[in-house]
Parts: C-alpha cells; structure tokens; sequence
C-alpha cells in the first residue's frame, strides 16, 4: 500500500513534443536504432540459450557483453554506448516481469509475455538517453552521436529533465518525451467521495449519476473509414518478394491516421472526464479491473472501443497530480455483495441479469451502481446507508 503524494511533494512525470526531423538526422536516428535493436536480439539469443543450459544471464553479465560486441564490430562502435546500454536495461526489466507473472513450466520462447526479437520492419524505434547522453541548448535537443535535433515546444519544461525517449509513431512522426521532476498541485477539498465501476456498455458506472461515462465509440464511429482503408491495403498488398507499392503506403497511411485519430479521442474524453471527477471529489474508490481477458471473448472489440485501461491509467494519474486520495479495490465479487448491507448472493450473477436485489435486505438497484456502490464500502468510505461490510472480503489498496 502506497500513500498519496502531500500538497507540493515533489514526483516524476513526463513531458512530450513534436520533433522537426531532418533528412540526415533521421537516417541517424534509425541508424542509431537498428543498434538498439542487434543488441536487444543479442540479448533474447544469450538468455535462451543460459535458460537452457541452466545459467542466470543477469545485467552485469549483459553488460560485459555488449563491451565484447563494441569491441568485435566497428559498426556497433559507431553507435553512442548510451543508449544500448538502456536497452539492456529494458530487456532485463521486461524478462524480470514475466518470469514473476508467468507460471507453469513451459519453455522460454513459448511464454508468453517473455522478450522476444524486435523484426524489423515491424518494432517501432525507441531510443532511450540518460543524462549524460543528451543536453539541451538553444532551444535544440542534442543527443549523443552528433544527432542534433529540433523540439516543438508546445509548452514549457518546468525542470531540467534526466531522461529522455525519443520514438517514432505509426505515422512516421518522431517525438521527445522527457522525464522531470514536478510538484503536485492541490485542488480545493470539496469532502466527497465516489466509487467507480468499470463496464462496457457504460465506460465508467459511479455513485454520482452526473460523473457516470458513458460509451463514446470512438472506434466503432471510424469502423466504416478504417474499413475502406484496410480493403485498399488488402487489394495492393504485395506478394512475397515483390517492392511495396505507392498505392498500399499510402492506404497502410491513411488506416494509421485513422487508428491515431482515435487514440487520441479516447485519450481526450478520458483525461477531460478523469479531471472532472478529480475536481469534485476528494477520494476515489476504484475498480481494480484488468479487461485483459475480455480480448478472448465475444466483447473483444468493444471491450477495446472502451478503452477501460487508459481511462483508468488517466484518473490514476489525473489524481496522482492533484494530491487526491485513490484506491483501487479488488474487483472480486462485487457485482454479488450488497452495496447497502453487505450481504452476498449465493450463486454469480448472469450478464444479462442488469438488476440488482438484495434477498438480506431487499435493496433494489441497476447493478453497475451497486457494484460503484461496493467499492466505496470496500475502501472504508461507506456510503449512507452501509451499515455493514461483509468481512473476509479482498482489501483495497491507495494507489495514489
């Protein structure tokens, strides 16, 4: 369990900006990146083979031998030695993860969620710099290598930054996003709390009927573009060993705008919805909910037109940055127990049963707004009317 941040702390965010690219940079850059990308292959060769032989391939061990490979290959060497060396950082955080969140006894390369080879073509560049390996100056970003780039600064640099990514998006755009300290800035106490239930009929189920976020369907809006697209790439796609054509680039094009166009409202609804609610209330009870396993079930694509897990990571940050009190809370059961007195049903509802009634107390509600309702008893904000909160049941955690 995390504690909020206190009026003023000081904490870590990122700031992002467009970056002009000439000709002769972006040839570095993706020089640059197809660096990064031999040694974090290198990387996934060494640690399957010291898996099978029963070794440990730790950091240090990497780190000795990306100096063997400077050593060995002039064309390696021509590259700057930061950012190879954060990319072994990258690997061995990714490979500590899965091994920690995967379980059974499959081999290494048929775990999912282990690092596997960056194709080319296919991963997307990212470069990662710590401070010693770019500076600012004259308004122009500097990166080691003799890459000098120009930022777009859309807004102001509250302090000096101590790291930097650069990375290019789907649309061939690059950007810089810095890392830097910044402070919380405390919004009015209002004395309020909310309980948020996450679905997909209705995004974001509160005990406030005015905070509820409905659906947007952003994504099912641009179906009928997206598909004209996707039927042109269909149509001009090569086959093996043939050159791409003008006209596919410019249909796989098109398809990315549309797919950033709606990232970017899905991003914009959850950020304006998140800082509303941020506003109103001091505390938050929020559903821990994971809408991973939904992609595997007939909700898949609209359970991803929701957006569930940006909408979250958003009013998780929007609350982090304005000192508010979050806690997420364990998502099981609480579509079963009473948000009133606490009482649990003894069988699991049915997705098509949308009525929630209580048989200890005979409470009648819709039952996403009971399911809002628990999350507030399970945090210990209880509403009025809870009298009871039924024991042994998961405990919720601060998150901010």
């Amino acid at each position: 369990m995390t504690t909020p941040h206190p009026s003023g702390e000081v904490g870590h965010g990122r700031y992002t900006y467009r970056l002009r690219v000439s000709s002769t940079a972006s040839r570095s850059l993706l020089g640059e990146w197809d660096r990064t990308r031999w040694v974090w292959n290198q990387c996934v060769a060494e640690s399957r083979a010291a898996h099978k032989a029963g070794q440990a391939c730790g950091p240090a061990r990497l780190d000795k031998m990306l100096t063997g490979w400077r050593g060995e290959c002039a064309w390696l060497r021509e590259g700057a030695s930061v950012p190879q060396q954060q990319i072994i950082r990258d690997f061995t955080k990714a490979r500590t993860k899965a091994l920690k969140d995967i379980k059974g006894r499959l081999p290494l390369r048929q775990r999912a969620g282990m690092p596997r080879f960056k194709k080319k073509g296919l991963a997307k560049p990212t470069l990662n710099y710590t401070q010693r390996g770019f500076r600012l100056k004259d308004n122009r970003l500097h990166l080691a290598g003799g890459i000098e780039l120009t930022v777009v600064w859309s807004r102001h640099l509250p302090t000096v930054p101590s790291s930097v990514r650069i990375y290019r998006d789907s649309l061939g755009h690059w950007y810089a996003s810095f890392v830097v300290l910044t402070e919380t800035q405390p919004l009015p106490a209002t004395d309020r709390a909310i309980g948020i239930d996450w679905g997909v009929k209705e995004t974001a189920t509160t005990t406030s009927d005015n905070h509820d976020l409905l659906h947007a369907g952003h994504g099912s809006k641009a179906a009928c573009e997206l598909t004209r697209y996707q039927k042109m790439m269909a149509r001009r796609k090569p086959k093996r060993g043939q050159a791409i054509s003008k006209g596919y680039r410019t249909a796989r094009r098109q398809a990315a705008k549309v797919h950033k166009k709606v990232a970017r409202q899905r991003q914009d609804t959850a950020r304006k919805w998140a800082k509303r609610v941020v506003s109103d209330f001091d505390q938050l009870a929020v559903e821990d909910f994971r809408p991973k396993f939904l992609t595997k079930s007939t909700m898949a694509r609209k359970s991803a037109d929701a957006a569930i897990s940006s909408t979250k990571h958003e009013l998780i940050n929007m609350a982090r940055k304005h000192g508010r009190t979050l806690y997420l809370v364990h998502p099981a059961h609480t579509t079963m127990d009473c948000g009133h007195c606490g009482a649990r049903t003894k069988h699991a509802l049915p997705l098509s049963e949308r009525t929630y009634t209580c048989t200890a107390c005979g409470a009648i509600s819709p039952r996403d707004k009971n399911s809002a309702h628990v999350m507030l008893v399970r945090a210990g904000l209880n509403p009025a009317g809870a009298d009871r909160v039924r024991p042994g049941g998961p405990p919720a955690r601060q998150a901010v």
